[in-house]
């Protein structure tokens, strides 16, 4: 009996870590989205500085 007794104790704290680290996923989910959407812009490179280094290295 206190086997099973401690068995459900660990599986509920097991759940509920679960809860909490899946709901803090999903806002950092929201929040790399809408940084994402702002710094797409600012990461574009052109295409003639990229084929100039490769020149470089062959």
């Amino acid at each position: 009996m206190t086997f099973f007794t401690i068995l459900l104790i660990l599986i509920g704290a097991n759940a509920l870590f679960m809860v909490f680290s899946l709901s803090g996923i999903s806002n950092e989910a929201k929040k790399s989205e809408e940084g994402a959407t702002k710094n797409a812009s600012s990461k574009i490179l052109s295409l003639n500085n990229i084929s100039s280094k490769y020149k470089k290295a062959v």
